[in-house]
């Protein structure tokens, strides 16, 4: 169950929260994400988890997220309350920090030097206070290293040496960089929640009364809504009445309206062009496509990236070693140089404090990754989790299925060759009769040539034969139509069907009549894709398919495919990726991607290191299978997901680079001496807060 944690007031605490949680029995799975300001937790187990975060963090609370977005507008409501009393006291204390140090002297000179601590131990007080009380607070509960306990130390070991305008400076510095950077943060959640939030507002329940405008939780299905042109539909339903033209580009990224009329499915989340629809309601709210599509963008925050993992990591023991290292450079100087003061030294420890603090890494890389997936989703793309994003930068072979995949799935008869005397016309309706029990699509596309209906009431000893075809008798004749194996079961001789796909034989009587060429389409984007993977330097783009030999090469020589695997059951295409990741150079580093087309494909979707499912809309078995779902029927989408996970990466590790260099680089100024505390807190602010701005950028993915 996901709800919101509201109270939070920095990734050190979510991490400890989180860690407190998976040592109680029963939450071990709990997930904590401070950048979308979630928590996963078990079924049944809120009331153990709120017992838990109020003894860690009593400010912290858990908030059960309603559908009308309360949520929303108490989160707003609590930031205003914080502003009214937060912005004022930063104003204030910057107010006296800037008299006491125009006045410095002067108010140095008083006697026992009061008005210099009345001013600026008025204005360290107040925007310190608070993290002090958090310092205090955390040490009694065995929280010993965090930013608050960071600046706790630095601003008093400055006081403790006399250094009061660096105390308050450090104080009204990092409050402001924090109030900053907060709102940044913030900024950045809704930006992306707005940019994801397609939820409808209302429906237009149609009854015998007339039109209601309702909540579309209160709709149910069977039924009627009216949408208006510029509404968002509210529902997944048919259209009953109307033609128009709807906005897709919420959910599948395409920007060519679709045309709907009475019969066509429609989706919640979509745009209704110029034209009013009445829609015949087929799902509940919290399993429409909208809902669907926002449940698996906010849960993709709670599986983490290896960077988010190494960075979380990284930080609890990144603060204790600063510590340790800071006190080390404090006391061993003066102690093993002669000449050396510990008033010089503590003063260059302080500023090492104060510059380690490991806000810019903690925030800006889930805030990166939390951006990519939602660049991802505007695009047409559903990637699961952090980790799936950073495997997709990864890539290094890319397996599709054929049919439905690489090609539309939707067979038709493209050629029909007569043998032995008999016409196209009779093999077409030989093998129509033959096929007219069938449902396979083979059949389907067979009888929808054919053009006639055939009496059911003249087809006698009808027989499936399961992996070779039909055999039927009609008007006394006996028909056989499958491929060649049963034809060489029944010992009929036959000539050869130059064709482009699957083929059916047909022979009536033992006697061969001719063939007809079942043809799947390739889709016209699949050759698109091909392109753009191998121009993102894919190494392999290979086929697996269960189709003969011959129409596999068509299609992958059609494409420029690096190779094709044909005549291949589910199992095998199990044993063929395996084999392919075998073969990888560096198969820990390297992945492999297969896409297919739903729940025919579920056992290699899941034994890839990323399994893409095509057209998930449309496919509840889709979604829950794979680790990325690509909404519109286009394989070039999956190119634009490897093209937006690189990119975040790129900008994540960005960040990394950035904030160590500067912190390195202030941390060695500092231990000699050239770098003051007042530099040390605007290198400290400046790098958490260009960390955070950089990382929004990978919410505007443009196309490659």
């Amino acid at each position: 169950m996901r709800y919101r944690l509201a109270g939070l007031d920095c990734p050190s605490c979510a991490a400890k929260v989180e860690r407190g949680l998976r040592q109680v029995e029963g939450l071990q799975d709990a997930t904590i994400n401070f950048v979308s300001e979630s928590i996963e937790l078990p079924e049944g187990m809120l009331d153990e988890a709120r017992m838990v975060i109020a003894k860690l963090e009593p400010e912290a609370r858990i908030v059960v997220l309603d559908e009308d977005r309360a949520g929303e507008a108490e989160s707003g409501e609590d930031e205003e309350a914080e502003d009214r009393f937060q912005v004022p006291a930063m104003i204030a204390s910057g107010i006296l920090l800037l008299i006491g140090i125009l006045f410095y002297q002067r108010l140095h000179d008083t006697p026992y030097s009061w008005a210099e601590y009345a001013v600026l131990l008025t204005s360290y007080l107040l925007t310190g206070w608070p993290v002090i009380t958090r310092c205090v607070r955390n040490l009694a509960r065995g929280e010993v290293f965090d930013e608050n306990a960071l600046m706790t130390i630095a601003s008093l070991g400055a006081v403790a040496i006399h250094q009061l305008p660096e105390a308050a400076g450090v104080m009204v510095f990092y409050s402001v960089g924090e109030y900053l950077q907060d709102r940044s943060v913030d900024r950045s959640r809704r930006s992306i929640t707005a940019l994801l939030d397609i939820r409808p507002e209302f429906a237009n329940l149609k009854d015998a009364q007339g039109l209601t405008r309702v909540r579309p939780q209160e709709v149910n299905p069977g039924d009627t809504i009216v949408v208006k042109p510029g509404e968002r539909v509210p529902l997944d339903g048919e259209v009953l009445q109307g033609d128009s033209f709807v906005d897709t580009s919420a959910l599948t990224g395409e920007s060519v309206p679709r045309k709907v009329s009475p019969g066509s499915t429609i989706l919640a989340g979509v745009v209704n062009g110029h034209g009013m629809l009445t829609v015949k309601v087929t799902k509940a709210f919290g399993q429409s496509s909208v809902s669907r599509i926002l449940e698996l963008v906010q849960n993709a925050a709670s599986r983490k990236a290896p960077t988010e993992q190494f960075i979380t990591s990284f930080a609890r023991y990144y603060t204790p070693a600063v510590v340790f290292g800071a006190l080390a450079v404090a006391v061993l100087p003066p102690l093993l140089i002669p000449g050396q003061t510990f008033s010089t030294w503590v003063y260059r420890a302080l500023v090492m404090l104060v510059i380690s603090c490991p806000c810019a890494l903690v925030i800006s890389v889930p805030l990166g990754y939390f951006g990519g997936i939602g660049a991802a989703s505007r695009n047409g793309v559903l990637v699961k989790g952090g980790n799936y994003l950073d495997a997709l930068a990864e890539t290094h072979t890319v397996v599709f299925d054929k049919t439905g995949t690489l090609t539309k799935g939707v067979f038709r008869v493209s050629k029909v060759v007569a043998a032995g005397g008999f016409t196209e016309l009779e093999v077409l309706h030989y093998a129509a009769a033959a096929e007219a029990f069938s449902s396979h699509p083979i059949a389907t596309s067979i009888r929808q040539a054919y053009g006639k209906d055939i009496p059911h009431g003249e087809i006698q000893n009808y027989q499936d034969i399961a992996g070779h075809g039909v055999s039927a008798s009609f008007n006394g004749k006996r028909i056989l139509a499958g491929n060649d194996s049963l034809l060489d079961q029944a010992g009929i001789s036959y000539g050869e069907c130059d064709a482009e796909g699957t083929v059916v034989y047909v022979a009536v009587d033992n006697n061969f009549a001719g063939c007809i060429d079942i043809a799947d389409e390739i889709k016209e984007d699949a050759k698109t894709a091909v392109v753009r993977l191998k121009k993102l330097g894919i190494q392999k783009i290979a086929m697996l398919t269960g189709d003969k030999e011959s129409v596999a090469e068509k299609v992958a020589r059609r494409l420029d495919l690096d190779g094709f695997y044909p005549e291949l059951l589910p199992e095998d295409k199990v044993e063929k990726v395996e084999k392919m990741k075998s073969v990888m150079p560096n198969p820990k580093r390297n992945k492999l991607i297969f896409v297919g087309d739903g729940i025919n494909d579920a056992p290699v979707i899941a034994r890839a290191d990323v399994g893409v499912a095509m057209g998930g809309l449309g496919s509840d078995a889709a979604i829950e299978a794979a680790d990325v779902v690509l909404m519109e029927d286009a394989p070039s989408k999956l190119a634009t997901a490897i093209s937006i996970s690189r990119r975040t990466r790129r900008i994540v590790r960005q960040n990394v680079v950035f904030a160590l260099l500067v912190k390195g680089v202030f941390i060695v100024l500092g231990s000699f001496g050239v770098a003051s505390i007042w530099e040390a807190v605007f290198a400290d602010v400046g790098v958490a807060l260009l960390a955070v701005f950089n990382a929004m950028r990978t919410l505007r993915y443009a196309g490659d």
